[in-house]
């Protein structure tokens, strides 16, 4: 895991212009509109200021929509978990679970279960050959061997005049180099035991009970506070064991989620469930060891669920789609005990997978990246129970990283039927596609019933805060030096260059243009 201090800079290779792909949501054959970029290495601060302005990762193709002109426009939506309380259906999904891991109880009836992402959500609407094919037009050995030599060069410019900042940028790509040869995290993960949800559960808790014996124990209650003197009602609520009875402060709230989820089995209960957060890196042993069974898994998932033939669920695509990360992963002091970066997130019920949610912990959220489960145990609604799954896991990390407080579910779409349910995790907000501000999604709901592309910000006056304001201050690596755009402007002939460079500042913003590099071959 790469220390605080030697963090390598962002390395991406933009492609110019918009591409049309066929819609994942509506099946419009080219009506999905697009920018993107490859991330050879990403720093997760970097990738949390993208993700705040509309981007959004599939494996290293990093992709903003373009907003006002694709089919079905992508907002990005957040929960705001420390306000967050369960609905009713989703302490139902809650209690189903319960009950199925105590007595194997398994209800009837339609499952109203919609997993995290139910398409593979990316602008190229599950296309891997074009991810594949973008795999390939980065030439990595090239570019690794240029920040080589661009180090070997820069360490004897800084032995003459150490105080360039452009010497230090550069020792503090060693640890990249390595990545860039290999396409995988450059090291080990070492943080194995990471904080788990399941852990801190209140083990005193008495296993779940009927509704109405839940029911006649509050309205005891309700009585003995409106009749202290009563006898009889007192006499039946203190000879009951006081484990059974929640104090009278707390008689009248609702159980949190962390009551709902964490509840204790009783010892002879039916299965025995665990989740595990497992960093993705194949130089990880828990991640390696478990490889197999996740990708036959996603397999299963993917042919059932997708219906998606066999050769476009194979083990290059897994790896590229949902294994292979362009975040670096950090572990500051300051940080939560499982580091940032991307991991994944397993469900193992009785010894074996049965989901695996992957996600990235980034300094300020939780970002949903993809979910997939065994179609065998969809009646346990696991789209539904990992989403409130990893709003009590934001919830946890925050208590030792206040900063970090917010989920972010990936992209809602109003337009899309199957994708509004992201809507139902309250309270939520959606990111203005113009000035690039949340919004309570209650407020931009009346907008979206009578318009598809919305500007959220009501203020006329407001701007995108973070616009490219000075592009000559831009960060480019070229021909193994890193230099600012306006040194390397000087250098070209062509005129379409600096509509390419101007069009990918002006959608990363000043601050993510100066600190990341943009490679240019």
């Amino acid at each position: 895991m790469a220390s605080w201090a030697a963090l390598s800079p962002s390395i991406v290779e933009y492609f110019e212009g918009e591409d049309f792909y066929r819609c994942g949501y509506c099946k419009n054959e080219s009506g999905s509109r697009s920018n993107g970029m490859w991330a050879h290495s990403m720093t997760v601060q970097d990738y949390q200021d993208l993700i705040d302005r509309g981007w959004r990762r599939s494996g290293k193709y990093v992709y903003k929509p373009v907003m006002n002109q694709t089919c079905c426009p992508q907002y990005t939506i957040r929960c705001r978990p420390l306000q967050f309380q369960p609905s009713k259906s989703h302490k139902k999904v809650l209690k189903k679970m319960l009950k199925f891991l105590a007595k194997g109880e398994i209800s009837k009836g339609n499952c109203e279960d919609e997993p995290m992402e139910p398409t593979v959500e990316d602008a190229v609407a599950s296309d891997f050959a074009l991810i594949n094919k973008l795999d390939i037009q980065c030439d990595l050995k090239t570019l690794s061997d240029d920040l080589k030599e661009s180090l070997k060069s820069e360490e004897k410019k800084k032995g003459k005049s150490s105080e360039r900042e452009e010497s230090n940028e550069l020792i503090q790509s060693q640890d990249m180099e390595e990545k860039l040869d290999s396409g995988e995290p450059s090291q080990s993960v070492k943080v194995h035991t990471a904080p788990q949800p399941g852990k801190g559960a209140d083990l005193s808790k008495p296993p779940c009970r009927k509704a109405k014996e839940i029911r006649k124990e509050r309205k005891r209650l309700k009585l003995m506070q409106q009749n202290p003197g009563g006898e009889l009602e007192g006499c039946q609520v203190r000879c009951q064991p006081p484990s059974l009875f929640p104090p009278k402060a707390k008689s009248n709230q609702p159980k949190s989620l962390e009551d709902l989820i964490f509840e204790s089995l009783p010892e002879s209960a039916s299965h025995k469930f665990e989740v595990r957060l497992v960093p993705v890196s194949f130089e990880d042993p828990e991640f390696k060891s478990s490889f197999s069974q996740s990708f036959s898994l996603y397999v299963k998932y993917q042919m059932a669920i997708h219906q998606d033939p066999p050769d476009e669920c194979g083990k290059t695509e897994f790896t590229r789609f949902l294994c292979s990360s362009p975040l670096e992963a950090e572990n500051p002091p300051y940080g939560p005990d499982c580091g940032y970066g991307s991991f994944h997130q397993q469900y193992w019920l009785d010894g074996k997978i049965i989901a695996v949610g992957v996600i990235d912990v980034l300094p300020y959220c939780v970002s949903s990246v993809y979910l997939y489960y065994d179609p065998d145990y969809s009646f346990l609604s696991l789209g539904v129970y990992s989403a409130l799954r990893e709003i009590a896991f934001t919830r946890q990390l925050h208590e030792k990283t206040p900063q970090l407080s917010y989920y972010y579910m990936g992209f809602y779409i109003h337009s899309c039927p199957k994708m509004k349910y992201k809507g139902q995790y309250r309270p939520s907000d959606l990111l203005c596609p113009e000035t690039y501000v949340w919004v309570p999604i209650e407020q931009c709901l009346p907008s979206l019933e009578n318009s598809k592309y919305c500007r959220f910000n009501q203020d006329p006056e407001a701007v995108d805060e973070d616009r490219s304001k000075e592009p000559d201050r831009l960060q480019v690596f070229y021909k193994k030096a890193i230099m600012p755009y306006g040194v390397y402007k000087k250098q070209q002939r062509d005129p379409s260059e600096e509509a390419a460079v101007l069009q990918y500042a002006s959608l990363v913003g000043q601050t993510c243009s100066e600190r990341m590099l943009l490679f240019r071959n």
